[in-house]
């Protein structure tokens, strides 16, 4: 028994030496190359185990062939010719039904479906990635990527020769011609476990073949086109650009050996997606793109105004509705307008008039058609409008019997939201943002804006008090009215107050459906001044200083003795009284006189100019008119940039002492009295040798301060004035004859003395700009204070 085991053994070891030395042999035979080691060769133990078959082709050699493991491969670019076509991809023209709509509407109108081809990608790219559908039937020029693992490496890419075939090395000839391309995967597979066993296959696809197509009729661009073979009847369109002005949307056609194989209507593939006339295109295909049969327009209300195609003799509004996308909720459908052209009469043009609904909708249309869709007129039937100064406007539903009670049950809505936010933000008194007033939305209703800083930043809380309601107007609101028989309109006035006070009076009006009621506040409409409330403020040296509710027609004694009176420190003279209407008139005259000075710079200048072209020293007279202009400009800026602070000058004697003596001025709402303490200094400004603020003495006069601060070498002497502490002006024609006539006038406390500098300019309106008589006049006139000096000063 042992011998026989013995001699099992030996004879299977021979075998297996000549089994390895075939196979050995036979490898080096079929390699194409690749390196083998022989028995008997020197090498070491790890050497002289049996080389690894590897199958692999490089990406710029698909012809059969071995590599060695991980060399790469380059990828297939887009086609260059596509992207060339993609570029020059362009809308049509018009056609001569558009701009024969152009000629008699003034309308522009599209061709419908033209925007689909405007900006045509190259279709090349998207159907290389795509994925490769299971049905498609493999050909010559189809590239296939093949890879496997196991008893051997693959990783070769294989095209598909003229003879349906590809060849893979130590595998051979695979027939893959009509294979679909879902089966391509298992056939591969077959071939090469014929040979190896213990493979893992899978199959990819590279570049599909391309084939040859033909875009002829009505095309943008027609002639021969190389695509892919996944190519469809619509990705082939985009390649060519699609129809022409006068090409057909609607009967495209592809035509194979003669025959018409598909048609095409894109209206269905664009208005609702509809593909199933679209086909795979094969080598040789003729797209035929006929003339149009036909063209009508819709426009008005409708959701794609447009020019549209006919597709034949029975194309109705209907199905012409159905593509548009059907008629907007705001289109009418009573009243539609239908132009038609009839060549064969005198006049070819007539309108029609008729109901979308029923026959209207069935009507056929013709070449030339014109299809006006009317909007709704956007009137309420039952509706009654409340606006004005009320919480919110509103469009209340009309009842019979219906009053304006019914529209305004209680007072309180007539508190607006503007009252409410001031009244919310009453707390946030420091805040330097607030809500302006009458603020509303573009739909009418009130709303909160925010004003900028420095608005909030100026008031304070004082200032703020009795402005946080709006006033209503209760003598005074209207119903207004439309005539739908002359359609002429009428207002009818009403007490508001009495709605409230007796509703079962006449001013509790019956309204009518379309009638609107505005209520106004005290500011909408200006009442008289004995109805509006009156809040003043009082500051200064008074025993109770505050705010006042005062009753109309009361002054300024009245004010005086509501607040206890004046202390024993109240200087009358420096009394100061501000109103917000005089402010805002300054204001309007400040940039009226800005206006002036700008004017008469620009006559001067031309005066100027007109004789500096006869002069010899042109160029130096120009330099100087440009230094004189820029001069001038820069000090109406200053004076642009003036605030006016409303103050009016009571025109009190400078010895006087009684505050009975005080002008009987009725007061306003937003008046303000300031009655300051004597001051005890006097101000000195302007070209003198020292600024100060020298006290002031008894019986002193300009001069005497004036020789204290010391003139400057540049003073202007003639021009002195004197800003007083009660907001006039003195300037050197007040009296006195020293220094100008000016130097005797006694000086009171507060007052301030300016020393304007002395400049000698060549012309007249440049000494008008520099001169400081016109600026005391224009000072004594606004109101404006010692900061206008400043402010000109700097």
């Amino acid at each position: 028994m042992r011998k026989i085991f013995g001699c099992l053994i030996a004879a299977a070891t021979i075998t297996g030496c000549f089994t390895a030395q075939a196979q050995e042999v036979g490898g080096r035979s079929e390699s194409f190359g690749q390196p083998v080691t022989l028995p008997g060769e020197a090498a070491t133990v790890s050497e002289a185990r049996p080389a690894r078959t590897v199958i692999r082709n490089s990406a710029s050699d698909t012809s059969a062939g071995l590599d060695t493991v991980g060399a790469g491969r380059s990828s297939v670019g887009d086609s260059e010719v596509a992207a060339r076509l993609a570029r020059s991809a362009r809308p049509p023209q018009a056609n001569e039904f558009q701009k024969f709509l152009v000629e008699s509407t003034g309308r522009s109108v599209p061709l419908f479906g033209g925007e689909f081809f405007s900006n045509a990608p190259s279709t090349f790219a998207p159907v290389m990635n795509a994925p490769v559908p299971s049905d498609y039937p493999l050909g010559p020029g189809d590239e296939l990527l093949i890879r496997g693992w196991g008893s051997i490496d693959i990783d070769f890419r294989a095209k598909i020769d003229r003879n349906g075939a590809i060849s893979i090395p130590t595998v051979g000839t695979v027939l893959l011609a009509g294979v679909k391309a879902g089966d391509a995967e298992s056939v591969v597979r077959g071939a090469i476990g014929r040979l190896y066993k213990g493979v893992t296959v899978n199959v990819n696809f590279g570049q599909l073949r391309a084939i040859t197509i033909y875009v002829v009729g009505q095309a943008i661009r027609p002639g021969t086109y190389t695509v892919s073979s996944l190519s469809t009847l619509v990705t082939a369109l985009f390649s060519s650009g699609g129809p022409n002005a006068n090409g057909s949307m609607r009967r495209v056609q592809v035509k194979r050996a003669g025959k018409v194989v598909a048609e095409l209507d894109l209206y269905a593939f664009i208005a609702k997606g509809d593909k199933s006339s679209d086909i795979k295109l094969q080598d040789g295909d003729s797209i035929y793109i006929p003339s149009a049969a036909g063209y009508v327009a819709v426009i008005g209300k409708i959701g794609s105004p447009a020019v549209y195609e006919l597709r034949g003799g029975n194309d109705t509004i209907e199905s012409l509705l159905d593509i548009a996308g059907g008629l907007p909720v705001v289109a009418d459908p009573r009243r539609a307008f239908l132009e038609r052209i009839d060549p064969s009469t005198n006049r070819p043009r007539s309108v029609e008039q008729f109901a979308l609904e029923g026959a209207g909708l069935k009507r056929t249309l013709k070449s030339g058609d014109v299809l006006n869709i009317t909007s709704i007129t956007p009137e309420f039937s039952n509706a009654v409008i409340l606006r004005g100064n009320v919480d919110q406007p509103i469009r209340a539903p009309f009842k019979n019997g219906m009053r304006v009670s019914d529209l305004i049950p209680s007072r309180d809505y007539l508190v607006t939201r503007n009252s409410i936010s001031h009244r919310n933000n009453a707390a946030n008194t420091n805040t330097p943002l607030g809500f302006s007033a009458n603020a509303v939305a573009a739909d009418g209703t009130p709303t909160s804006v925010l004003r900028p800083p420095a608005v909030e930043v100026n008031e304070s809380i004082a200032a703020r008090i009795g402005r946080t309601v709006d006033e209503i107007n209760w003598e005074y609101a209207v119903v207004e009215r439309q005539n739908r028989t002359d359609l002429s309109v009428s207002l009818i006035p009403f007490n508001l107050g009495n709605v409230f006070a007796n509703p079962s009076g006449m001013d509790n009006i019956v309204l009518q459906p379309g009638d609107t009621v505005t209520i106004f506040s005290q500011q909408d409409v200006m009442v008289p001044m004995d109805r509006r409330k009156v809040f003043v403020r009082v500051e200064g040296e008074v025993n109770v200083p505050g705010v006042y509710q005062m009753n109309s027609g009361e002054t300024l004694q009245a004010l005086l003795a509501r607040a206890g009176g004046a202390t024993t420190n109240a200087y009358l003279f420096g009394v100061a009284f501000y109103r917000d209407q005089v402010r805002k008139e300054q204001e309007a005259n400040l940039e009226k006189a800005a206006i002036r000075m700008e004017s008469q710079i620009q006559s001067e200048q031309s005066r100027i100019l007109a004789n500096t072209r006869n002069s010899a020293d042109a160029a130096l007279l120009e330099v100087q008119r440009q230094a004189d202009l820029q001069a001038a400009k820069e000090t109406v800026s200053r004076f642009r940039r003036l605030k006016p602070s409303g103050r009016i000058a009571l025109g009190l004697e400078t010895k006087e002492r009684s505050f009975a003596r005080l002008p009987a001025l009725k007061l306003e709402s937003g008046d303000r009295l300031i009655i300051p303490a004597r001051p005890e200094f006097v101000h000195v400004f302007g070209s003198v040798n020292a600024e100060s603020s020298p006290l002031w003495r008894a019986n002193s006069r300009v001069s005497d301060y004036l020789k204290f601060a010391g003139l400057a070498p540049g003073a202007d002497r003639d021009n002195v004035f004197i800003m007083r502490v009660d907001g006039s002006v003195v300037s050197s024609d007040s009296g006195g004859w020293f220094m100008g006539r000016i130097g005797g006038v006694e000086v009171m406390p507060g007052d301030s003395i300016i020393v304007p500098e002395k400049v000698d300019k060549e012309t007249k309106w440049s000494k008008f700009m520099q001169g400081t008589r016109e600026w005391a006049q224009i000072f004594a006139n606004f109101g404006l204070g010692a900061a206008a000096i400043k402010t000109l000063r700097n």
